[in-house]
């Protein structure tokens, strides 16, 4: 005896219910390797490159560019902190790519400009842009010989300590969520 499932009219059996709305599962690719990617990594934009994110690449070799350009002009009392920058931010490039291979090993989506730290919830506060916008501001505004970055650049250890305190809320508010969640 043939059994018949009744399909609306005009749909195919891939539209239908069990299979309306599914995504494939991940297929995984055992032919990335994290290893590689993390020493590929430690040359500027290889790693990104290695892990198909050219755009990321290209982006990474202009950050480090940037960095060094900013780091080795006289800028007013901030070249101590750029000297640090580009040591973390070399680690950073070679770091991502490892975690990039290893989700596209397991055969998790990975887009051109995912990074270490997953976008699960949309809606938390813009970090980067902000500080990308208020970094700008306040190179602008020294630019225009509004105020002197000399006389406020023996502050910035405070935007770090204020930028630590941001961070350490931010895991304590996920971590009470998770405990919540349980």
């Amino acid at each position: 005896m043939e059994q018949t499932t009744s399909m609306p009219e005009g749909s195919s059996p891939y539209t239908s219910p069990p299979y309306a709305g599914t995504v494939p599962p991940p297929v995984p690719d055992t032919g990335v390797s994290p290893g590689v990617a993390f020493v590929l990594g430690l040359m500027p934009g290889v790693g990104a490159i290695y892990n198909g994110q050219y755009a990321k690449g290209m982006v990474h070799i202009v950050i480090l560019g940037m960095l060094f350009t900013i780091a080795s002009n006289d800028n007013g009392g901030l070249t101590p902190l750029f000297v640090l920058l580009i040591p973390g931010f070399w680690a950073y490039m070679a770091f991502e790519a490892y975690h990039t291979a290893k989700l596209r090993r397991h055969g998790d989506p990975v887009d051109e400009f995912s990074s270490l730290i997953p976008s699960r919830n949309s809606s938390r506060f813009p970090l980067a842009p902000v500080l990308l916008i208020l970094l700008g501001v306040v190179f602008l505004l020294n630019n225009l010989e509004v105020f002197e970055l000399r006389r406020m650049i023996r502050y910035w250890p405070v935007m770090m300590i204020g930028l630590g305190v941001y961070l350490l809320y931010l895991r304590m508010v996920g971590s009470s969520e998770a405990n919540r969640d349980q």
